[in-house]
């Protein structure tokens, strides 16, 4: 079975973890908040790293450097991959198809949330962040 690869950009910036909240208005009225870690899929011929600094751009309009590899979470479905990155360049603006999508039921945003505070949001993966908050690298190439 073919799993979707992805790779997932995760931005520490004094002591806060850049995220999108998001925001969706089920059928049946009912509103599901959470958070995710900006990213998403591979395209064909591209590597994790081009992936990652590709999303970014999409999502967030800017430039990173990756400053190190944190490991991946898999299961049934897919395998996201995580990088420690940095901006270098652009201002934090939504963009991409999260900026074309977003209206009262699928709502955007970036957001700063502590990283004293991850325990009180809803977000995936807060191994992966604590990890690139505390430089936890892996090296790729041992």
């Amino acid at each position: 079975m073919y799993k979707r690869v992805s790779s997932r950009g995760i931005i520490i910036d004094d002591g806060k973890v850049i995220v999108m909240f998001r925001k969706k208005i089920k059928e049946d009225g009912t509103k599901k908040e959470y958070y995710v870690i900006p990213g998403g899929g591979l395209k064909e011929g591209e590597t994790l790293e081009e992936n990652v600094k590709r999303e970014l751009k999409e999502e967030f309009s800017v430039d990173v450097k990756i400053l190190g590899y944190l490991g991946f979470d898999e299961n049934e479905d897919t395998i996201a991959h995580f990088f420690s990155c940095k901006i270098v360049n652009g201002t934090l603006a939504l963009g991409g198809e999260e900026l074309e999508r977003c209206c009262e039921e699928n709502f955007y945003e970036i957001r700063k949330v502590d990283i004293k505070d991850l325990d009180s949001i809803d977000i995936l993966s807060k191994d992966m962040i604590l990890k690139a908050y505390n430089n936890e690298f892996i090296d790729l190439n041992n």
